[in-house]
């Protein structure tokens, strides 16, 4: 049970932003947020006003029902009304519920995923490809924007790593689900025996995080530049142009050099610091409210095995939700992607559900 008081604030907040918006006297970021609000609190506000009159509603209909004065053919109407009602109140309740669970300050976060090689040798690597290939299809269906920060491949034409930014609406919200190990398995093309093999990927989705998230002091910070190298030692600059960036209070290290500008490979290692010590730190929080953890799916763990693809028997197997989708081409061309992603985000949601005291 909702209590009441807290969805009359939906209809208040709701009503206020209201009168503030029409009068448009607000700078134009100031506007936007209040815009966003408003437009969030537009989803809710029918379920929110039927649920504080739902008492009223019932109220009134039993009154009907139990006037003997009244003919049958209105008591029937009366006690139809009362079960859609009340049908219709636990559909209400369920909503305004997930509206009033906690929400992830990250969730309209552009991101920094960074995917890289496990267990398996080339055959990782070219699961690494596959994955990519996979987030690119899903990002151009959602039209969101791309950018390769880093890349580096392997002798068999797939990536060791690859890091990548995606910029758009509510990404985090939607690839948060995807940290994790991704498993693979499938008979590799120099395979003569036909037999199965196992190989595995890791993926860690990044909140980007901004200047106000994390300040990065000069005095913290060690800055090393090198010569670009290429396989095998093969030099691919004849500058100082290649970045190495250690953030001294986490020891976390980032190296750049993909770029033939040090100023440009600089930003980008610094865009990937800030995303790192950021999610270092949201982890470290996270571990200290360990009940929390155990109401969301996963625990945005990398080394958490969270996913299988299963080539041979042409499925994929979520295990965090018990869920297979046997559609392992249609999953990997970005068709089908929503569907897993939806039954993780309402899981999430009942989880939570169940969470709330």
């Amino acid at each position: 049970m909702i209590p009441i008081d807290k969805v009359k604030n939906i209809i208040e907040r709701y009503d206020l932003l209201e009168k503030e918006l029409s009068t448009g006297k607000f700078d134009a970021k100031l506007f936007a947020k209040k815009s966003k609000e408003y437009s969030d609190l537009k989803n809710i506000i029918n379920q929110a006003k039927e649920y504080v009159n739902f008492d009223k509603n019932k109220k009134d209909l039993n009154n009907i029902i139990n006037d003997k004065k009244n003919d049958q053919e209105m008591i029937i109407m009366a006690k139809k009304e009362l079960d859609t009602v009340e049908s219709q109140k636990n559909k209400h309740e369920k909503l305004l519920k997930i509206f009033l669970l906690p929400k992830d300050r990250d969730d309209e976060k552009n991101v920094i995923v960074e995917i890289r090689a496990g267990t398996g040798g080339l055959e990782a690597t070219l699961f690494v490809s596959d994955l990519f290939k996979m987030y690119e299809k899903v990002c151009t269906k959602k039209r969101w924007k791309m950018e390769i920060i880093t890349i580096s491949k392997s002798e068999a034409g797939g990536f060791k790593e690859i890091i990548f930014s995606v910029k758009g609406e509510n990404i985090f919200s939607y690839l948060k689900y995807e940290s994790g190990v991704h498993r693979v398995q499938r008979v590799p093309s120099t395979e003569a025996q036909g037999r199965v093999h196992t190989s595995a990927a890791t993926v860690a989705i990044l909140p980007e995080a901004e200047d106000v998230d994390i300040k990065l002091n000069d005095s913290d910070l060690r800055i090393d530049v090198f010569r670009s190298s290429g396989p095998g030692g093969q030099s691919v600059n004849t500058t100082d142009s290649a970045v190495r960036i250690t953030h001294i209070p986490t020891n976390i290290v980032v190296t750049q050099q993909d770029e033939k500008s040090q100023h440009k490979n600089k930003s980008k290692a610094l865009k990937i610091l800030r995303a790192r010590i950021y999610e270092a730190e949201k982890l470290k929080k996270e571990k200290e409210r360990s009940n929390e953890r155990k109401n969301q799916i996963g625990t945005g763990d990398r080394s958490e095995r969270i996913r299988t693809y299963n080539f041979p028997q042409g499925r994929v197997t979520d295990h965090r939700i018990n869920l297979t989708l046997h559609k392992l081409e249609e999953f990997l061309s970005g068709d089908i992607h929503e569907e897993m992603n939806e039954n993780l985000r309402l899981k999430d949601q009942d989880l939570k559900l169940q969470g709330l005291t």
